[in-house]
């Protein structure tokens, strides 16, 4: 029988989440309805001033899950597995011409309902039409996580253009900059490929990936960079964490003629005092990436499927009703990396 209601995960306040039980109302034409089998736990869902503003809100936008009820105009099938993306864009507007999917109109309202983090979800029309996917056989429903938060990276490092031979360097080494890492690796030939951290176990976990890793709590990032580029800085500098200590860190380690690619944003109102002189003469490229569009799902659908290798990122795996413990291990950093829920 089909469920009329669905358990969610939904946030409230910073340490205050609750499941509820939400309705799952009739479908209407060209929605489906899915079973989540896996959801990750995104670092954004714990930015508290970008979570306040939207609360109370489900949380959850890495699902993967079984269709079990379709309409028409659908193209999947009861018994299909699939990774949906919680936007999508209208794919004909001048944005979506561009590639700017994020910028498109279509694509802002939430597409998953109520979200990933639930038994149950709606898939409206426009993410059925232009961001859902099969999963392949080979991959678990726990890799096929890893989709969206993969397709964020892949277009980060199609921004920041990343070329062969490029000296490349991830600052912040939580799952989203060791997924920079395994991206770098995969989808370009880096001339040296440095890792920085100040946490031992991802600082380990960066070794495995990296060339050489930069402990922050032991040297500062400037004299690591200079000792392993020789003096001569990263033509690509990656910077994960959203503050502006480390947004000026980066900056001051860029070479000349490098790119600095933005990939978290600050708390609204705080501002970034850049040296506009040094950034001029030095040809410095700011780049910041938001988010991900169809291409790089399917690009990261693709990587996934391919071998890369995720799954030693994962460090828990938790019901849906420790979701509030799988946040607090989030929050904490430290060894946990990515921690998937199953609904």
């Amino acid at each position: 029988m089909r469920p009329t209601s669905t358990t969610a995960a939904v946030y409230h306040a910073a340490g205050d989440l609750r499941l509820e039980e939400l309705p799952l109302p009739p479908l209407e034409r060209g929605e489906m309805l899915i079973r989540i089998g896996a959801c990750g736990l995104c670092p954004g869902e714990i930015m508290d001033w970008y979570m306040q503003r939207k609360a109370p809100v489900p949380l959850g936008h890495e699902p993967v899950g079984q269709v079990i009820d379709v309409t028409d105009g659908v193209a999947f099938r009861p018994g299909d597995r699939v990774f949906v993306h919680h936007h999508a864009p209208c794919l004909v507007c001048r944005f979506c011409a561009r590639g700017d999917f994020v910028h498109c109109p279509t694509w802002r309202p939430r597409r998953l309902v109520p979200g990933g983090l639930a038994t149950h979800a709606i898939v409206q029309p426009p993410a059925v039409a232009a961001d859902t996917m099969r999963v392949p056989d080979e991959l678990s429903d726990d890799v096929a996580t890893f989709v969206e938060p993969l397709a964020c990276v892949v277009k980060s490092l199609r921004r920041a253009r990343v070329r062969a031979d490029d000296r490349v360097l991830v600052i912040g080494l939580g799952v989203m900059g060791l997924l920079h890492l395994l991206a770098v690796r995969a989808l370009a030939r880096p001339g040296l490929l440095l890792a920085a951290d100040r946490v031992p176990e991802r600082l380990a976990a960066g070794g495995r990936i990296a060339d050489a890793t930069i402990d922050t709590s032991a040297e500062t990032l400037d004299d690591g960079v200079a000792r392993a580029t020789g003096n001569a800085g990263a033509d690509v500098v990656i910077v994960c964490p959203g503050s502006v200590e480390a947004l000026d860190a980066g900056l001051r380690v860029v070479a000349p003629g490098g790119t600095l690619a933005v990939f978290a944003p600050t708390a609204p109102g705080v501002l970034w005092p850049v040296p506009v002189h040094d950034l001029f003469f030095r040809e410095t490229t700011l780049v910041p990436s938001y988010s991900a569009g169809p291409t790089d799902t399917r690009e990261a659908m693709r990587l996934l499927a391919e071998g890369l290798p995720v799954e030693p990122l994962i460090t828990h795996r938790l019901p849906l009703r420790e979701a509030a413990r799988g946040y607090a291990l989030v929050r904490a950093g430290g060894a946990a990396l990515k921690v998937i829920v199953r609904p």
